[in-house]
């Protein structure tokens, strides 16, 4: 009878698409493993997990009581049979899964997990886009694709590469890891150009990788990165080796997939020829005790038949990862134990599915729990989670390919960015990626040390089909075609030395663009080369902001800007022409100033100096000769006191500056022509409502309507030079508005006619490229050069430089008071200092000669003012005579008195001895 249910239970199971049954024992912990086991990685983790599992159970320190069992599904490449096993683990009270192998069905097992609350762990399942928070119990062990990404994306830049094409399967496992290096890569600056999708390992074939590589072959980048399993990346190198593709000037980067087939098979001899040179990576394993024990158990536990690769020991450190965590479980008092999911008893339509045996994990949400809090340190290195469930410390070997053999160039982490020293040690440092970056020397493809431009022109070798304006004037900035019919002109020569600097050949041809009747639209010449028509531009081609969205310029090889000219006129030599000099408040400042002078010298000399002494008219008479004498330096009168001369220096010196000031300027007035326009710059030409005339086809035309707000109405287009001249001497226009360089050549032969203002925008002329485009560097490299030695310089003075018109000179020229306030000042404060001082030394002396005290009721201010200013005319000598004779009259009063006071005390005397 047992026997009768034990035939109906398994064939219900057979029924139910289970292939194998799993039995828990109480002591038994049941983890089960879906890989493909006869690939590479399934093989070295088959018996990396076995061996795990061996050393758990031996180990009396965990899982006390317990014996972990570990039951392997092999795959067998189909997603199908994955999913079976995945089912069959669910009905057998497993409590975890390692695997899937593979990303694509990482996806949809991940739901299984989710709704049976059982964790699933893989360390090759490493698709950036498993998210946790939308697959929360499907836990990744090893670096995912992100990082992987990252470093290539790194390598990329750090070599100065800027464009990429990608080889890769087109499934889960690989597109969305090729998504992630596009977005590394624009962080960079840099762009994945073309991406070739493959078929699945098992349906592509050899002619769909020929294609792909021979279309990638056609194109200008030459940074090829091949993202696949071993087997089709092996063809993709035996494809590209017989088509040329393996040689020099190629950069070929591939993922993990090359390092594991070195560590684990080996590289044999016919290989090694074709991947000469080739760059790849590989998880990094920091050389530790557990590492080089494990290392030598290896050889002995695999029996030679394969060699260890990082993701057995990811696949040792996962097995014991689970361990730990179910050993903490059932320290913290959890069981294991199963319940049945009521939405899958009640199912409709499910008959003859044993949809029943499928029960959900009741603690499966805490072994999740522990499993990322483990904190361990493993075979490959420390292992724990950040807060995003991706592991800590993610690195990766750069491997160099040569021979049969894989150089270690450096190490990539997260933190560091690239280096030559291992991760570990720079762990304990500040993360700093702006310095430091470094590698080892490269051999590349071709067996060469020079490092790859990373690019070639596309189309095998078809010239440059170069855009270039046919101008219709101001011929000598593009386009001139001599006797011989050869094309030169000012950007034509520069492009020429230019392109002589790039170190490669450049096959390219020009294209005019335009009739030659007329100027053609350098926008709609941009724009051609925006959409593919021409590969380049060159000509006088502005650099402006529209046109620097839709392809690369060069470095500028000249400054331009927009400026304003317009017409003059030579003023006629009037009577009153010496009068232009000062404006009138100049003159009359001056004028005064030459009074005060005057003024102030007489007062300084007056007591000292007869030259200053005299009638009133002739005093008035003597000011007024010496004021206007000094004009000319020729005044006769001399200087007697200390102050006067200093004053008189002073002035001299300010009418030295005022007199030749005063030269130049009516000198210029009387020789230059003048501004018959009030217009002096942008500014005021946009406030009047005249015409303003542009070249047809400049971008001055927007750039006035855009952003000045100009009205079209008011500008009126014109084709040449010209027209130029006959448009502003008619009158039809105000002002022409265009650019600098153009503007100079017309000036050169238009005299009648000049700048006003300064340049309103600042730009350039450069050559247009289209987007991205490498030899848009190269070639501002080369301008650089080209300026850096002169040679840039010789060719504008070669093309552009004319005989120039006299700078011109305007009313506004005239000299202002503000030109000499300081001088006035200086002068003014020396007069005020110094008759301050005179009237000081005048009030002691006066004080000295009335200094007897007189009859209060005598002494009124205006007898006082009137004594001092009678003191103040008189002459000094004169003071100082009436001093002298005051004092000797006061002296001899004094001793005519001591006398008669003498003489009478001897009469007293004599008259009191008589009686």
């Amino acid at each position: 009878m047992r026997a009768l249910v034990m035939l109906i239970f398994v064939g219900i199971l057979v029924i139910s698409g289970t292939f194998s049954v799993v039995f828990s024992k109480t002591d038994t912990v049941n983890i089960g493993a879906i890989m493909n086991v006869n690939t590479i990685i399934g093989k070295v983790s088959r018996i990396a997990m076995k061996t795990a599992v061996d050393d758990i159970n031996s180990d009396p320190n965990i899982l006390a009581g317990k014996r972990l069992s570990l039951s392997i599904h092999d795959a067998n490449y189909s997603g199908f049979l994955s999913m079976v096993g995945a089912l069959k683990y669910m009905e057998a009270d497993v409590v975890a899964v390692i695997g899937p192998q593979s990303s694509v069905m990482a996806h949809v097992l991940s739901n299984l997990a989710n709704e049976l609350q059982v964790p699933f762990l893989s360390f090759t399942a490493l698709d950036p886009s498993l998210s946790p928070l939308q697959y929360p119990y499907f836990i990744q062990t090893a670096p995912n694709d992100l990082y992987q990404m990252s470093a290539i994306a790194e390598m990329i830049s750090y070599f100065g590469y800027r464009e990429v094409a990608a080889i890769y399967m087109d499934d889960d496992q690989f597109r969305n890891s090729i998504y992630t290096l596009g977005d590394k890569l624009f962080e960079k600056r840099c762009k994945l150009s073309y991406k070739a999708a493959l078929s699945p390992d098992v349906l592509v074939s050899s002619q769909d990788i020929h294609n792909e590589l021979v279309k990638i072959r056609s194109m200008e980048s030459r940074v090829i990165v091949v993202h696949t399993y071993q087997q089709t990346g092996l063809s993709v190198f035996e494809t590209a080796k017989r088509l040329g593709m393996m040689k020099k000037g190629y950069v070929w980067i591939a993922t993990c997939w090359l390092s594991t087939v070195l560590d684990s098979i080996g590289i044999s001899s016919k290989n090694a020829s074709v991947m000469q040179g080739v760059l790849t990576l590989r998880p990094h394993i920091p050389d530790t005790n557990k590492k080089r024990d494990f290392v030598k158990r290896w050889k002995i536990l695999s029996n030679g038949s394969i060699g260890l690769n990082p993701y057995g020991l990811y696949a040792y450190d996962t097995v014991w990862m689970v361990a730990r965590a179910l050993d903490k479980f059932f320290k913290e008092g959890g069981k294991i134990s199963f319940s049945n999911d009521s939405r899958l008893i009640g199912l409709k339509g499910t008959r003859g599915l044993n949809l029943r045996a499928l029960s959900i994990f009741d603690g499966g949400k805490q072994l999740r729990n522990n499993l990322l809090q483990t904190n361990m340190s493993g075979l490959t290195g420390p292992l724990w989670f950040n807060p995003d469930q991706s592991v800590i410390h993610p690195s990766f070997d750069i491997i160099n390919m040569v021979g049969n053999q894989g150089w270690v160039l450096g190490y990539w982490s997260n933190h560091s960015g690239l280096s030559v020293q291992p991760p570990e040690t720079l762990y304990a440092k500040p993360s700093n990626r702006s310095s430091n970056q470094l590698l080892k020397s490269v051999v590349w493809p071709g067996n060469t040390k020079m490092k790859p431009r990373g690019w070639e022109f596309s189309n095998n070798g078809r010239p440059l089909r170069i855009g270039l304006p046919l101008r219709a004037s101001f011929k000598e900035t593009v386009t001139r075609v001599n006797g011989s019919h050869e094309i030169h002109g000012f950007s034509i020569d520069v492009f020429l030395a230019a392109i002589k600097l790039i170190p490669y050949p450049v096959p390219y041809e020009f294209v005019m663009f335009g009739d030659g009747f007329k100027n053609p639209s350098y926008t709609e010449l941009v724009n051609k080369v925006a959409y593919n028509v021409f590969d380049a531009a060159v000509g006088d081609i502005a650099i402006v902001t529209n046109r620097t969205k839709v392809v690369d310029f060069t470095q500028p090889y000249i400054e331009s800007g927009l400026v304003v000219v317009v017409p003059i006129k030579k003023l006629d030599a009037s009577t009153w022409a010496f009068f232009r000099p000062f404006t009138p408040l100049m003159w009359v400042v001056t004028g005064v100033f030459f009074i005060i002078i005057g003024v102030v010298v007489w007062i300084l000399e007056h007591r000292l100096n007869d030259d200053f002494r005299g009638p009133p008219r002739q005093q008035l008479v003597t000011i007024l000769w010496f004021t206007f004498s000094t004009m000319f330096f020729s005044h006769r009168e001399n200087m007697l006191s200390t102050l006067g001369r200093l004053v008189l220096f002073i002035w001299l010196f300010v009418v030295l500056i005022i007199t030749s000031s005063y030269t130049a300027s009516l000198t210029s007035i009387l020789t230059v022509q003048q501004l018959s326009s009030t217009i002096r710059g942008i500014e005021s030409l946009v406030s009047t409502n005249e015409r303003i005339g542009f070249q047809v086809g400049s971008f001055a035309e927007n750039y006035m309507i855009e952003e000045l707000n100009i009205p079209k109405s008011r500008l009126l287009p014109l084709g040449s030079p010209q027209e130029y001249a006959e448009k502003l001497g008619a009158g039809i226009v105000a002002a022409i508005v265009d650019e600098r360089p153009y503007i100079d050549l017309f000036l050169s032969n238009n005299c009648r006619f000049q700048i006003v203002g300064q340049e309103f925008t600042k730009s350039g002329w450069g050559f247009a490229f289209p987007r991205d485009s490498p030899l848009a560097v190269d070639m501002s490299t080369a301008i650089l050069t080209l300026s850096d030695t002169g040679e840039l310089q010789k060719i504008t003075d070669r093309w552009l430089k004319r005989k120039t018109c006299t700078q011109q000179s305007s009313d506004s020229d005239q000299l202002q008071l503000e030109s000499f306030s300081g001088l006035f000042l200086i002068f003014g404060v020396a007069c005020v200092l110094a008759l301050l001082v005179y009237f000081c030394m005048m009030l002691r002396e006066f004080g000295k000669h009335h200094s007897e005290p007189e009859d209060p009721s005598s002494k009124s201010g205006s007898r006082s003012l009137r004594m001092f200013l009678s003191f103040a005319d008189e002459k000094e000598e004169v003071s100082k005579n009436k001093l002298k004779r005051k004092r000797e009259m006061s002296l001899s009063l004094a001793n005519g008195a001591e006398v008669d006071l003498r003489n009478r005390s001897n009469r007293v005397q004599a008259e009191f001895l008589e009686d």
